[in-house]
């Protein structure tokens, strides 16, 4: 599956959630995103969407606000810890997403995506509780990231 994994903030391409994903056979595509500009960053995504196609958005934290900001029908995207609040002007998504996020996340409040989730209609199910803190970057919540982006394989 071909995957466009949006980093969070002061983070870069290739860490570990991103390098999880490509030992298991997933294309990644990882765009640099600046973190001074919210805008750009979202334009940046949407273009390497345009210009490579994708057929899931994995975005982690702000990245997962740039995932909820864009400009991308049809394709599927999977939240890790999204700081929807604090970046960008959405406050709902589309249906078919699913948030991961830590229950004790320091950084950003687990009631931030249950109300994302009523925000937008999704069922309960779409938001999984997994993993220790903000990262998700623990065996626990790569194994439960994985487990959802194969169950979204296009076949």
């Amino acid at each position: 599956m071909k995957i466009l994994y949006l980093h969070g903030w002061q983070s870069v391409p290739g860490g570990v959630k991103p390098s999880y994903l490509k030992q298991a056979g997933h294309q990644m595509l990882e765009p640099a995103l600046p973190d001074e500009d919210f805008d750009a960053a979202v334009r940046i995504a949407e273009n390497w969407l345009a210009e490579n196609g994708a057929d899931l958005i994995v975005g982690s934290s702000r990245g997962g606000a740039v995932a909820v900001n864009m400009q991308a029908a049809g394709v599927p995207r999977v939240l890790l810890c999204p700081a929807w609040k604090r970046w960008g002007s959405i406050d709902r998504v589309p249906p078919g997403t699913i948030i991961l996020h830590a229950p004790a996340d320091e950084v950003v409040p687990y009631a931030d995506s249950q109300e994302l989730l009523s925000r937008s209609g999704l069922s309960e199910s779409a938001l999984i509780a997994v993993g220790t803190e903000h990262r998700l970057a623990d065996p626990e919540s790569l194994a439960m990231l994985l487990k959802v982006v194969d169950s979204l394989q296009v076949s």
